[in-house]
C-alpha cells in the first residue's frame, strides 16, 4: 500500500459517475466521469488537468444531483486530477454514503461469484 492510500479516511470505489466541474468565474462546465469515488473525493481522467489548488463547484450525478465544493489536490499531466471534497449538504453526504456502500457491496458480491466460478 502506498503512503497516499494510508492517509485516506474512506476507501475509494472504482466507479464511473457523471460529473460536471465548474471553475471560478466559469459558466460552462467541464464534463466527464469519475474513475474512482469516496466520501472525501474522487479522481477524474482528463488530458488537460487543472492546477493543484483550483477551487471547484461540482455536480455529481447519482440518483439525484449532488452539489459539492471541492479543490484539486493532485494534477497528473495528461492523465487527470485528484479532487478533494471540502463541503456538501448533509443530505448529499448521506446519498453519497448510501451509493458507495451499495457499490462496494455489489463489487464484493461480483468478486465472490467470480471466485466461486473459477
Amino acid at each position: 500500500m502506498s503512503g497516499t492510500d494510508d492517509r485516506r479516511l474512506y476507501p475509494r470505489i472504482k466507479v464511473q459517475v457523471p460529473i460536471e466541474l465548474y471553475t471560478e468565474g466559469s459558466t460552462f462546465p467541464i464534463r466527464g466521469a469519475t474513475t474512482d469515488l469516496s466520501l472525501t473525493g474522487c479522481y477524474i481522467e482528463t488530458r488537460l488537468p487543472l492546477p493543484v489548488g483550483t477551487a471547484l463547484e461540482i455536480k455529481l450525478q447519482l440518483e439525484g444531483t449532488l452539489l459539492v465544493l471541492a479543490a484539486v489536490v493532485t494534477s497528473d499531466p495528461q492523465v487527470g486530477n485528484g479532487i478533494g471534497f471540502n463541503r456538501m449538504l448533509p443530505e448529499d453526504m448521506d446519498e453519497l454514503r448510501a451509493f458507495l456502500e451499495s457499490k462496494q457491496k455489489e463489487q464484493r458480491e461480483q468478486k465472490e461469484q467470480k471466485e466461486q466460478s473459477e
